[in-house]
């Protein structure tokens, strides 16, 4: 899947407990959501989350 500017956009996952975040504290579950991938993916951002999918962006590419 490619984003309005041609980047490619991933999917990926998460673990339900971050999930549970979402209907109780909506801003711990965007920060947790990209704290787990500033830390797991680096050079990714979050762009959306859908359940059960977090769809990130590869910005790599355009940092060199």
């Amino acid at each position: 899947m490619n984003g309005p500017m041609g980047e490619r956009i991933w999917t990926s996952m998460i673990a339900d407990h971050i999930w549970e975040l979402r209907s109780t504290d909506p801003e711990a579950f965007k920060m947790r959501v990209k704290e787990y991938f500033a830390r797991g993916h680096p050079g990714f951002t979050v762009i959306r989350a859908k359940y059960p999918h977090i769809y990130i962006q590869d910005d790599r590419a355009s940092n060199k």
